[in-house]
């Protein structure tokens, strides 16, 4: 799926390379391991890793402070289940799998500098989830340009959004899963929290990649599928049978976490993403013990935890001007958490 997206979003060789492209052709290199830079430098430290994620978590499964500590019976059922599932990544990505008709035509268009405004706009109208998304991302254009406009055409907001803003929000949609929310009480409750916090990630890491020196595609990649193993999780909780929030407790939730990242990095081996988003999602672990991130690694940190607080923010769930939660964060971080 990864070099399919990258043949698609290429520029046509005839055509002068721009100087900015969403999806630019890497220099040929070995597949070698990135080079490790200090996990804490320039990001956030366990503490404050610590405090969000857990606040996350508890805000995810709807939990109140007097939470259980340790796994009953239907969390033990579902981590089993979870600790196959990521020894098989494949079979994960088959269920997450979501790629219209609509959407390979529409990134071919893309392709060229003189993209069709109003084929574009047609191709678009067949997909009611991509009319909802260039719509919102439209309006939200216009909000923070300050025009009291509202935009109601599909053509119109192709025109606002441009080129490259249709091509991350057509990349966002080929990969967002098909959530049934009628398929029991935790894909209903977590899946679009989880989906709308990876959406955040995903710019945010775009936004801050030029920082560290990795590519803004790959970067905006690994923020989208980094929480698809807690996504391909939902199925499994919602076929033990266990009772609204008999699932939660502190201990799940750690478990939890780590196999979902282990699924997530084997589902973006399965789509044959990068080397450098695989192993920036494997190395999303604890790293009190002052661990080594590489660059895509750090940028994935950075990127998750900001979507994390700004989710929790606008749901009342943590105050952003408190526990010096920006504290030694690289530059790009605050402009970047302004936009999402």
């Amino acid at each position: 799926m990864y070099q399919w997206l990258k043949r698609l979003l290429a520029k046509p060789e005839s055509s002068p390379k721009p100087a900015l492209q969403c999806a630019p052709e890497p220099p040929a290199a070995p597949p070698s391991a990135p080079i490790l830079s200090p996990a804490v430098e320039g990001g956030p430290d366990f503490e404050q890793k610590d405090l969000v994620n857990s606040t996350f978590q508890r805000w995810l499964f709807n939990l109140r402070e007097d939470e259980a500590l340790d796994t009953n019976a239907p969390e033990g059922r579902v981590l089993h289940e979870l600790i196959m599932a990521a020894q098989s990544g494949h079979n994960a990505a088959d269920m997450l799998r979501r790629m219209p008709g609509v959407i390979p035509q529409l990134l071919q268009s893309l392709r060229s500098e003189n993209f069709a405004g109003a084929d574009i706009a047609r191709n678009i109208s067949s997909d009611l989830v991509l009319v909802g998304s260039v719509l919102r991302l439209a309006n939200a254009a216009i909000l923070n340009s300050g025009e009291p406009t509202t935009i109601k055409s599909v053509e119109h907001a192709v025109i606002v959004v441009g080129q490259e803003g249709l091509r991350q929000l057509i990349t966002s949609v080929a990969f967002r899963p098909i959530i049934d929310l009628n398929s029991g009480y935790y894909t209903k409750l977590l899946a679009p929290r989880i989906w709308d916090q990876s959406e955040k990630s995903a710019i945010a890491c775009r936004m801050l990649a030029p920082e560290f020196g990795v590519e803004p595609f790959e970067a905006f990649l690994a923020g989208l599928v980094v929480n698809s193993g807690l996504l391909t999780a939902l199925r499994v909780m919602d076929s033990v049978g266990a009772k609204p929030g008999e699932l939660g407790s502190a201990t799940f939730r750690a478990r939890l976490a780590r196999e979902g990242r282990a699924i997530s990095a084997g589902i973006s081996e399965a789509w044959n993403f990068s080397p450098a988003v695989t192993q920036a999602i494997r190395e999303q672990e604890d790293t009190r013990g002052g661990g080594a991130l590489s660059p895509m690694g750090r940028v994935l940190a950075v990127g998750d935890y900001l979507s994390k607080i700004r989710m929790l923010q606008a749901n009342r769930m943590i105050n952003d001007t408190e526990h010096n939660l920006f504290h030694d964060l690289p530059l790009g971080a605050l402009p970047c958490y302004a936009a999402i």
